[in-house]
């Protein structure tokens, strides 16, 4: 197959059969003829008549690119093809949505509908035949969502294995998150704020930021330790030492999540330190293989990360005593990665099985988003990371482990904030996929 350049009217198709089994499936367990799915409706604000920006069902977009059409639903029952009910409203406040085309509608039994009411005419007279996924506040005359939990669990499991279809769409995604990367970091190197450096970033993509799959962290100097940091200052620090941007994009409704830490040309320990920290995430990255379990993976991560503290000064403790302590916890506290797909933290992730039976995560690692084992087809990114973050650092000054650590050294590198780096990673039968190094590779090339 052309990776670059795949014919979409085949993949597609493969796609949807597999959907189609899995829902079979799923149905079939939990006792219920037809799968109904609404995209959605929009939310509006509180004592006032201004919308929320609209996101479209997952579920909904995992049959098909349409990501734009509030009021609309699928409904599927095996055996049959599958049916879409899509709103066209009469409406010159709005944006009407397209008329349905491209390489999906020849699979579809399309239905337009004027009116958002019009719709329940179009589905299944007997809701409760039915297992409708979705919103509550996408409810039409008592045919309302009733999320079973047997259904969803199941389409859940099987979501993390992922479509040749899927991952095509999930390459480009990829490809224009590097691009709006480089972007950024042309922008940061020219002194720009926050502010501009996400602007750039936006320009780059060609995206707006609620088509964006998760808001951009955009961080100079320390804010690097905010591990959500979303306040994007105007005005540029007095001097720009480092620059974390964690930061996406979408494309048909899936999603990339890239991350990249970049020091100033003058800081050369820094800089130090992130190539000892970009090895150790292209060497945990090249473990997504079959049968790998991740939360193992993450453990791992922490011994690898406590030993580039140690080579670079920041304790004195060995890798272990540094792990078993919670030391390495102080300098990566959250969790190596998470599925990602249709949602950036997909579903699914603690899933020991198709049930809705879970693993837990390991002890002491409250905020690891996946424990499950890796399987060819699953998408996963690989985010390490070593940060500087006043709040977690005081309290171990005062324990008999702060000891062991150079405070003079960690308090030379606060105003860095911190790194992290990320790829998106796909697990095959061999070697790993990696959606994200491929892309910046490519546009070396280019």
């Amino acid at each position: 197959m052309d990776t670059q350049h795949p014919d979409l009217h085949p993949l597609f198709a493969a796609h949807l059969d597999v959907l189609k089994q899995r829902s079979d499936s799923a149905l079939a367990r939990g006792g219920f003829d037809h799968l109904v799915i609404p995209s959605g409706s929009l939310r509006y604000q509180f004592l006032d008549d201004r919308d929320y920006p609209f996101f479209v069902n997952p579920h909904f977009k995992h049959w098909l690119p349409v990501t734009k059409a509030p009021g609309s639903w699928i409904v599927y029952t095996p055996g049959r093809r599958p049916k879409l009910v899509y709103l066209q409203p009469a409406d010159y406040w709005h944006v009407v949505p397209d008329e349905p085309a491209g390489y999906w509608v020849e699979h579809f039994d399309i239905v337009i509908v004027r009116e958002a009411g019009d719709a329940r005419a179009e589905l299944p007279k007997d809701a409760t035949r039915c297992a409708i996924i979705g919103e509550e506040n996408a409810a039409l005359d008592g045919f309302a969502p009733n999320n079973p939990r047997g259904v969803i669990d199941n389409l859940h499991y099987q979501r993390m294995i992922k479509t040749d279809y899927e991952l095509a769409m999930m390459r480009v995604a990829s490809k224009i998150g590097a691009r709006a990367h480089r972007a950024a970091e042309q922008a940061f190197r020219a002194g720009e704020s926050e502010f501009g450096i996400h602007m750039a970033y936006l320009a780059a993509a060609r995206q707006t930021e609620n088509e964006l799959p998760y808001s951009n962290i955009i961080g100079l100097n320390e804010h690097g330790a905010v591990l959500h940091y979303h306040d994007l200052r105007h005005v540029p620090p007095t001097y720009s030492h480092s620059f974390l941007i964690d930061a996406g994009a979408s494309f048909h409704g899936y999603a990339s999540d890239i991350t990249r830490t970049h020091a100033a040309a003058e800081a050369a320990e820094f800089q130090a330190l992130i190539e000892s920290v970009d090895a150790v995430q292209k060497n945990l990255a090249g473990q997504v293989r079959a049968g790998k379990d991740y939360a193992a993976l993450h453990v791992d991560a922490h011994h690898q990360l406590a030993g580039v503290l140690r080579d670079h000064g920041f304790i004195r403790m060995s890798a272990e005593s540094a792990v078993a302590s919670g030391v390495s916890s102080v300098f990566f506290p959250h969790g190596l990665g998470h599925p990602i797909g249709l949602q950036v933290h997909d579903v699914a992730g603690f899933a020991a099985d198709d049930s809705g039976k879970t693993i837990d995560r390991p002890q002491g690692h409250p905020y690891l988003r996946m424990t499950r084992k890796i399987e060819p087809g699953a998408v996963v990114t690989i985010e390490p990371g070593l940060y500087f973050i006043d709040m977690l650092l005081a309290p171990l000054k005062g324990k008999p482990q702060g000891r062991d650590i150079d405070w003079d050294r960690v308090d030379a590198f606060r105003k860095y904030g911190g790194i992290r780096i990320e790829d998106d990673v796909v697990c095959t039968s061999d070697s790993p996929e990696n959606l994200t190094r491929d892309a910046f590779a490519a546009l070396d090339k280019a």
